[in-house]
């Protein structure tokens, strides 16, 4: 039996021997996970993972001398670890109809085809043989290839669509047959979300649109990647609605040194990447559970520890990170962890080396430290069961998205005393604006960026970005919010990493509008309006035109605009000579029960004008009027050549004349999709311009938003006093501690009455006593929200307060309560014990309410 194991594998086993993940007294591999994976080696038997060469197929005495297929391509290392990669992906799937689908999966190739099943063929020129080829160069990707009004996957990609998307295989669950399943075209949308929010990335290639030359395989190209936070936009400059940009997910990267832990963020779709080093251990945990990210590496660094060992976490140093990720896929890297990372993040998106990144990282001694995760879950920053959220409170219900997002950052990772300091005199002038204020048109930076980069940008996107700039101009033009757009140049700087003036940012948005002003088709114009007819079906010219009218404005495509006007008017000619008389003699003749009927029709499907009647063909041919065009008409036929039906009929000039529409219609819509095209090109110049300007937006709405919830609520502003520590800055005389006047717990509202107020005067360590349910949690959370909230510029529940510039703010409740629910820790865990004891002795209950009772 062990003779015959070594012969079944081998192809494979002296490339496993070699690799370290497999030798127990050596470091765990550059690469690997710390989920648990069902191994492939069973009874020392490779299950189903195999090379070509040497292979056998046993399928019973009357197919064991059938002639075996073998393609010329030969696995190697990294197209082994890529199908391991898989492996692992098939083992967990669940579903019935999924796991039959695995037993007819041949791990020899990428896509994972049996060879030997029906149209398992991998013979060059097939379609199998092309896709075969698209999947190597993204092995780890799912691969979707348009095929006519499908997209199709094969192996083990169709296996992935039926487990997360719900789809059912093509040709069901027969067994000779490979895996195969798809969606239709109209469907690509909603399936790439149900892929990426599981965590996979998608592939799409498309076919050359156009005709083909009779028996030849159409032309294939990979038109773009769907990311988890990176989706896919290929097409959409020519769409007239919206596309749900989800934030974008970074790429992270952990490492450790003697300052402490690094982590950097790269996202691909901003070309930026931020650094933020001297981190704790717990800060690191804290940002991984805040943030979706697309992949994760750990540096080598972490392995090393005091013991001088590999097994990281085992002797305490990093066993809190290493509880966080041992759940996670993640991968490790060795060298320069900010130049690994860069090549990683282009390998994993297909990046030329030539691509730049930029550090948006903007360092500050006066900063300081990071919540930690304690801190954040105990005072509501980060959702936590039984605790009210800090979050709905300073902001109010109708406030969501990007403003929620950029807050709930700030908390997390608090500004620098200047910048803080800077948030604070914006809000107060936001306090006492009286003017009217911008909508603050709120579009993801991430959305926009990609957009512009590779042209997709349709007319509504641009119209938008026209909003954004003129917003910007806005304020500066009026008086009261131009001091508050000077103010807010610097928070955004913070957040975008872009250093802008505000000279430049305001030519800039000039220069820009102006740019979208002159092409883009704006409300208000109205020399775009569909072609429309007496007595023609008009509504065939909305559905052709409504794809490219009103986008542009018409001096860019005057003169496809004039021939689509010319080629409609020849249509309606024609409809009207052709048709015309035979309607009107079907009217002058028709009977109530079984005469001829008849009328002109828009073949919506077929996008053409038709004839459609029964019964009309006279008896006896009189010459009378109509009969000439009767005689002119033939049986319509679709794009396929295939009879439309029985009562559809049209004339050659009729069929001319829809040609020459529809030839003029595709030409002007090309022609719009061009300019739209050209006018991305063109502001790929102002990039920086159009980003700065809706992350400052971004910021002006959720300060207005908090300013207006913090007046209902009766919050005030609080004094900022600065440690002398603090470098460049003039500390506040009189200097002494923290002073909270009127101080009510952030989830209870003053302006009702319902919180008791409280007066807090520390200068140094205090001891806090009291009885069970006395508020001693409410007390700590209290004190510890205004602190944050006080150097991050915000507003405090109070009714005065002095708050030092801290460098860290920490809380830790060893014990939990539920303000949420109005109970103390004390009160959480005797109603668990209650529970626990329900329908024990009456001695036991007694006692839980005496002890309930503080007795």
């Amino acid at each position: 039996m062990r003779a015959l194991s070594v012969r079944n594998v081998v192809v494979l086993l002296p490339r496993w021997l070699h690799r370290p993940h497999f030798s127990p007294s050596s470091p765990a591999p550059p690469c690997t996970s710390f989920l648990p994976s069902r191994t492939l080696i069973t009874n020392r038997h490779l299950g189903k993972v195999s090379g070509f060469k040497d292979r056998k197929v046993l399928r019973g005495s009357t197919k064991a001398t059938k002639k075996q297929r073998v393609p010329n391509n030969v696995l190697d290392d990294k197209d082994l670890s890529h199908i391991l990669w898989w492996k692992e992906r098939m083992d967990v799937c669940k579903k019935p109809s999924t796991i039959q689908l695995l037993k007819r999966l041949e791990y020899s190739n990428l896509l994972g085809l049996d060879c030997n099943l029906r149209n398992g063929s991998l013979k060059e020129g097939t379609l199998n043989w092309e896709m075969l080829q698209f999947k190597s160069k993204f092995p780890r990707e799912v691969l979707l290839c348009r095929v006519g009004d499908f997209y199709e996957a094969l192996g083990i990609d169709a296996c992935i669509l039926v487990e997360y998307v719900g789809l059912n295989p093509f040709g069901g669950l027969r067994s000779d047959s490979i895996p195969k399943a798809g969606c239709p075209v109209v469907n690509l949308r909603q399936t790439l979300d149900d892929l990426t929010n599981n965590g996979f990335s998608v592939c799409i290639v498309e076919e050359v649109q156009g005709p083909t030359q009779a028996r030849s395989r159409k032309g294939r190209f990979i038109s773009g990647h769907a990311h988890p936070g990176n989706p896919y936009v290929y097409g959409l400059v020519g769409v007239d609605h919206d596309l749900d940009f989800p934030e974008p997910m970074p790429v992270i990267g952990i490492s450790r040194s003697a300052r402490g832990y690094c982590m950097i963020l790269v996202l691909e779709t901003m070309k930026t990447y931020t650094i933020e080093d001297g981190l704790t251990e717990e800060a690191v945990v804290t940002k991984l559970r805040t943030s979706r990210y697309h992949h994760l590496f750990l540096h080598v660094s972490l392995r090393q520890n005091s013991s001088g060992t590999f097994r990281w976490g085992e002797f305490g140093e990093g066993g809190l990170l290493w509880g966080e990720c041992r759940s996670r896929h993640v991968e490790w890297f060795d060298g320069n962890a900010i130049s690994e990372i860069l090549s990683k993040v282009k390998e994993l998106y297909d990046l030329d080396n030539e691509v730049i990144f930029r550090n948006k990282t903007v360092h500050s001694e006066n900063r300081p430290r990071s919540l930690t995760l304690g801190t954040a879950t105990q005072i509501g920053a980060i959702p936590t069961e039984g605790i009210p959220s800090l979050l709905k409170v300073i902001l109010p219900p109708n406030c969501t998205g990007l403003p929620v997002l950029y807050i709930r950052d700030l908390l997390l990772n608090p500004p620098s005393y200047e910048i803080g300091s800077t948030i604070q005199g914006i809000c107060k002038l936001m306090n006492s604006v009286s003017c009217s204020i911008p909508e603050f048109t709120c579009v993801s930076s991430a959305k926009l960026v990609k957009l512009l980069e590779l042209r997709e940008t349709n007319h509504i996107e641009f119209c938008r970005i026209k909003n954004i700039l003129d917003e910007i101009l806005q304020m500066h033009r009026a008086s009261e919010l131009n001091e508050i757009l000077r103010l807010l140049i610097d928070p955004t700087w913070v957040a975008t990493g872009l250093k802008l003036d505000f000279e430049t940012l305001v030519d800039g948005c000039e220069l820009a509008s102006g740019k979208i002003c002159e092409i883009i088709f704006l409300d208000g114009e109205s020399d775009q309006k569909f072609s429309s007819f007496c007595g023609f079906p008009n509504e065939f010219f909305e559905d052709m035109e409504s794809s490219w009218k009103g986008r542009v404005k018409r001096i860019h495509i005057d003169d496809v605009f004039t021939e689509v006007e010319r080629a409609a008017e020849a249509l309606y000619l024609a409809v009207t000579e052709d048709f015309g008389p035979i309607v009107s003699r079907i009217k002058a003749m028709s009977a109530s029960l079984g005469g001829p009927k008849g009328e002109i029709l828009y073949a919506r499907e077929h996008e053409a004008i038709w004839f459609k009647g029964k019964r009309f063909t006279p008896t006896v041919w009189a010459g009378s009027p109509g009969e000439e065009q009767i005689k002119q008409l033939k049986p319509a036929f679709d794009s396929k050549g295939k009879r439309v039906g029985d009562e559809w009929y049209t004339t050659m000039k009729v069929e001319d004349a829809l040609t020459r529409y529809h030839e003029a219609s595709s030409k002007a819509k090309a022609r719009v999709l061009e300019v739209l095209r050209e006018l991305s090109t063109e502001l790929q110049s102002n990039i920086n311009i159009i980003v700065f300007s809706s992350m400052l937006l971004v910021i002006a709405k959720a300060l207005f938003s908090h300013v207006s919830e913090g007046r209902r609520r009766k919050w005030t502003f609080p004094t900022l006093a600065v440690s002398h520590s603090f470098k460049d800055v003039k500390p506040l005389e009189g200097y002494e501690g923290m002073k909270i006047v009127g101080l009510v717990p952030y989830w209870l509202n003053i302006a009702q009455g319902s919180a008791v107020q409280n007066t807090v005067d520390m200068k140094s360590l205090f001891l806090l006593t009291g009885p069970n349910g006395g508020g001693k949690s409410s007390i700590l959370r209290s004190v510890c929200a205004a602190a944050l909230l006080g150097i991050c510029g915000l507003m405090v529940p109070a009714e005065s307060a002095l708050i030092p510039y801290f460098d860290s703010i920490m809380l830790h409740m060893k014990s939990y309560d539920s303000p949420a629910d109005e109970k103390s820790s004390f009160q959480v865990e005797m109603s668990e014990l209650r529970t626990i004891i329900t329908g024990t002795t009456k001695r036991s209950l007694v006692l839980i309410d005496e002890i309930c009772r503080g007795t």
